[in-house]
């Protein structure tokens, strides 16, 4: 759209699985990190009922975010994989989903949780 040329859905699809996106680096020690989680529908042919995923996403604040769906420990090896400050300060709604998440993180004697209503 932004050529101003038109590219076939299956054009993009083939494309897009053809291409590496390297994981996003955290530049220096995390301080703090939010977690969230939601749901996508996606698209069914006409006449199917939707389909709903959950997702959960992380930001380490003033630096990366990441999102996945159904993979919680990705999300966890991910931010286990960057330089953590100590405590690390753990942003995150009421849900239960979201706080197994975050106690992946970092030990409890080592994070500072906040909840975010």
């Amino acid at each position: 759209m932004l050529t101003g040329m038109k590219v076939s859905h299956s054009t993009q699809h083939r494309l897009v699985h053809r291409s590496e996106f390297p994981l996003a680096l955290a530049k220096e020690p995390v301080k703090a990190v939010s977690a969230d989680g939601g749901k996508v529908r996606l698209r069914t042919p006409k006449g199917e009922p939707s389909q709903w995923k959950d997702y959960k996403t992380v930001a380490l604040h003033s630096q990366v975010c990441m999102a996945a769906f159904h993979d919680n420990e990705f999300l966890v090896n991910w931010v286990k994989g960057k330089p953590l400050a100590n405590p690390l300060t753990c942003i995150g709604d009421g849900h239960p989903g979201v706080w197994n998440l975050i106690d992946g993180f970092a030990p409890p004697e080592c994070r500072r949780e906040v909840l975010d209503w």
